[in-house]
């Protein structure tokens, strides 16, 4: 079955809108892994401007459910997790400034580069994940830059299934393939919200993990956040029911 981790990041952006300690994201951490989330995702940037590194270090003894720590690989980054020894680290492209992540790595052009990160990272003793663009000429160059996983960008997905899912699925597929071929895992995240994320489970093969913020914080505001936890879970076991009893 697909496996949830939750990106606490919004919960971080309001608390810092106001200043002070509430919202708290550690509390809402704790209180999703309590609720079934099975992982618990953060991004944090060099200004701070949502997750802090404080936060990450607070957050990271208090938890039991897999801890995922996204980011760019810069010096700073790697050694809060050497420090903090996430379950898994995903590489993202976005140099400092970026307002979120808009884009994959190009695997075949920065393989050197990566290839130095993720030698570092391994360290940790972490499961390293790339993200990536469904381009499946990309995946080889993944695997040999040391990865174990690649996380699928899903906005063009997302983009396109309101018009026509079947054609916004397609790339995705194929790229599913390419990374299952070459033995990598597969996760995926970017705008996946309640309409979209049944479909993209139950047509992508060998997904492992999906990564869901943004989308699930705005539901909360209106569900709450328990009730969304399990609207999100819910979608994902009955994709799961599907593709056994199609």
């Amino acid at each position: 079955m697909v496996r949830l981790s939750v990106n606490i990041n919004k919960i971080a952006t309001l608390r810092n809108a106001r200043g002070g300690a509430v919202p708290d994201p550690v509390e809402a951490a704790l209180k999703l892994q309590s609720w079934g989330a099975e992982g618990i995702t953060v991004h944090p940037r060099p200004d701070e401007r949502h997750i802090r590194y404080a936060d990450v270090r607070r957050l990271r003894p208090q938890l039991q459910c897999e801890f995922n720590i996204e980011g760019y690989p810069s010096e700073d980054f790697i050694a809060l997790c050497r420090e903090t020894r996430p379950d898994q680290i995903t590489l993202v492209p976005d140099p400092p400034g970026v307002l979120t992540s808009n884009a994959g790595w190009n695997a075949l052009e920065r393989q050197a580069e990566l290839t130095e990160a993720i030698a570092q990272l391994l360290e940790t003793g972490a499961r390293i994940s790339l993200f990536l663009d469904p381009d499946p000429t990309q995946m080889e160059a993944a695997l040999s830059a040391g990865a174990d996983r690649i996380e699928l960008y899903t906005e063009a997905y997302a983009t396109g299934y309101g018009l026509d899912p079947e054609h916004a699925i397609a790339p995705y597929v194929h790229a599913a393939h390419a990374a299952l071929d070459c033995g990598l895992g597969l996760n995926a995240g970017h705008d996946l919200n309640l309409d979209n994320l049944g479909f993209f489970a139950r047509e992508v093969p060998g997904l492992l993990e999906v990564s869901i913020g943004h989308a699930l914080i705005a539901d909360a505001l209106y569900y709450g956040l328990e009730n969304t936890l399990r609207m999100y879970r819910r979608r994902l076991d009955d994709a799961h029911h599907d593709s056994l009893h199609p």
